[in-house]
């Protein structure tokens, strides 16, 4: 046995899901605390926008009222925690939709 396969061998692994747990947990750290140090400058579009003069014909979307808009959760008075509770459940529902995306297309194959 060479020095790499036994370092290799020795080496224990980790399981599929332990390393899918660890992943879901870092990426809810950064969508929840670590988003609340985002910019409050205006995105890319929108300061196109106000460089060009027609930021004052955008409209809201139609979700522009729904409970996650503008990177907050309604409802939720504390501002550092509606934006950690948004970004989370951004994540976990962008997951599930990734996750049933991915069982069905499985499937088929």
């Amino acid at each position: 046995m060479t020095a790499q396969q036994s370092v290799t061998a020795e080496r224990p692994r980790m399981s599929t899901r332990a390393f899918v747990g660890l992943g879901l947990l870092v990426s809810l750290l950064i969508a929840a605390v670590i988003s609340s140090f985002a910019s409050s400058h205006p995105d890319g579009l929108e300061h196109v926008a106000e460089s060009l003069g027609f930021d004052h014909a955008a409209e809201d979307s139609a979700v522009g009222g729904g409970p996650l808009a503008d990177y907050a959760a309604s409802g939720v008075g504390n501002e550092w925690l509606s934006t950690a509770l948004a970004g989370a459940a951004g994540l976990l529902i962008t997951g599930l939709i990734a996750f049933g995306l991915m069982r069905l297309l499985a499937r088929k194959g």
